[in-house]
C-alpha cells in the first residue's frame, strides 16, 4: 500500500503542483511562532517543550485519522495517505525552478537565471558567473531533492500512515524557523537565547537526518559513479560542517558531486567584500548549463532505485 501511495502521489504531482503547499507550510510557520512567543524562556528545556507541542499534534492528528479511515475501509486509509503525500512531498517544488534556471542559462540569459535562482534559494545573485549560478542550481537541487523527496520519503515508509512524512517535514521546517542566529553575526543576548532555544528542533532533525542522508549518498553513489562518489562522501563531507545544513548537507553535496563528476562549494564573489569561503566538494571541473540535465538525471534515477526498493519489500512482506 506504501509503494501505491507514493507513485499516486509523485503521478499527482508531475500531473498537476500543488499551488497551496507554500500556504499550507507558512501556517504551521506562523503556529510555530506563536509556540515560540508562549513558550521562549531562553533554555534547552523551554525549547524541547516547545519543540513537543509544535509537532506533536499535527503528527497524532494525521496518524489518529489514518488509523479512522483505515478502519472503516484499508482504502480509505490509503487515500489519506496519497493526500498526505501529495502535500508533504516536492518533487516537481524544486525540479521546476531547476528547469527555469537551465532554460535561461541555455538561452543566454544570464540575469533572468540570477533572478530565478535569487527567488529560489535567496541571497545576493548579482555578482554570480553562469558557471557559478550552474553550481548553486545543482547545490541546492541536491539539498531539496534530499528534504522534499528522499528524506521524507523514508521516514513515511518506517513510521504507520503519513506519520512519518509529517513529523520530518515538521522537523525541518521547525529548525529552520529556530535556526541558530548567532550564525548570522548576531551577538545580542537574545540572539544567543534564541539559539539555545532551537536548539532542541535542530537535534531532532540531526536525529532524523541521520539515516536517510546517508541512504540518499549510497544512491547518488549507486547510480552515478561509485568510486569517486564513495571518495568525496568520505573525505570531504565534514569539511562543510561549518556550511550551512552542516554535515549531513556535506555529505548529499559530496557524494552527489563525486556521482556527477563535478566540483561543487568554492569561494563565492560578495559584492563590496571579500569572496564567501566554501569548501570545494566533488571532483572534476566547475558545473556549467550542460551539466544540469545530468543533476537532474541523477535525482531520478535514485528515485527510481528507491521505488524498485520499496517493490522488493512489498512482495517480499506478501509471499507466503
Amino acid at each position: 500500500m506504501n509503494l501505491i501511495a507514493v507513485l499516486a502521489a509523485l503521478g499527482l504531482e508531475q500531473w498537476r503542483a500543488l499551488r497551496w503547499r507554500a500556504a499550507l507550510e507558512q501556517l504551521f510557520v506562523r503556529y510555530a511562532r506563536a509556540v515560540e512567543r508562549k513558550l521562549n524562556g531562553g533554555t534547552a528545556q523551554h525549547g524541547a517543550i516547545a519543540t513537543a507541542v509544535a509537532v506533536l499534534p499535527p503528527v497524532l492528528v494525521a496518524i489518529g485519522i489514518f488509523f479512522a479511515l483505515d478502519a472503516l475501509h484499508p482504502l480509505l486509509g490509503l487515500a489519506w495517505n496519497i493526500v498526505a503525500l501529495y502535500v508533504l512531498m516536492g518533487f516537481r517544488r524544486f525540479s521546476h525552478v531547476f528547469a527555469d534556471v537551465q532554460e535561461a542559462l541555455k538561452a543566454g540569459e544570464l540575469s533572468r537565471a540570477r533572478r530565478a535562482l535569487a527567488a529560489w534559494r535567496g541571497g545576493a545573485t548579482s555578482e554570480l558567473s553562469s558557471s557559478e549560478i550552474a553550481k548553486l542550481a545543482i547545490e541546492r537541487g541536491l539539498l531539496d531533492s534530499y528534504r522534499q523527496v528522499f528524506a521524507a520519503l523514508f521516514w513515511f515508509t518506517v513510521l504507520p500512515g503519513p506519520a512519518g512524512a509529517l513529523l520530518y517535514r515538521a522537523a525541518a521546517l521547525l529548525a529552520d524557523e529556530w535556526r541558530d542566529e548567532v550564525r548570522d553575526a548576531d551577538t545580542t543576548p537574545m540572539a544567543h537565547a534564541r539559539a539555545i532555544f532551537g536548539g532542541p528542533a535542530r537535534w531532532l532533525l540531526w536525529l532524523l537526518d541521520w539515516i536517510p542522508v546517508r541512504l540518499t549518498a549510497l544512491s547518488f553513489a549507486i547510480v552515478g559513479d561509485f568510486e569517486d562518489a564513495a571518495f568525496c562522501w568520505r573525505t570531504q563531507a565534514k569539511a562543510w560542517m561549518t556550511q550551512e545544513g552542516g554535515e549531513h548537507a556535506g555529505i548529499v553535496l559530496a557524494s552527489g558531486g563525486g556521482a556527477l563528476g563535478v566540483l561543487l562549494g568554492g569561494p563565492l564573489p560578495v559584492a563590496g567584500a571579500e569572496p564567501e569561503f566554501r569548501p570545494e566538494l566533488g571532483l572534476g571541473e566547475p558545473p556549467d548549463a550542460d551539466l544540469l540535465p545530468s543533476a537532474v538525471g541523477l535525482v531520478w534515477r535514485a528515485l527510481v532505485l528507491w521505488l524498485l526498493l520499496m517493490l522488493l519489500l512489498t512482495l517480499a512482506y506478501l509471499a507466503p
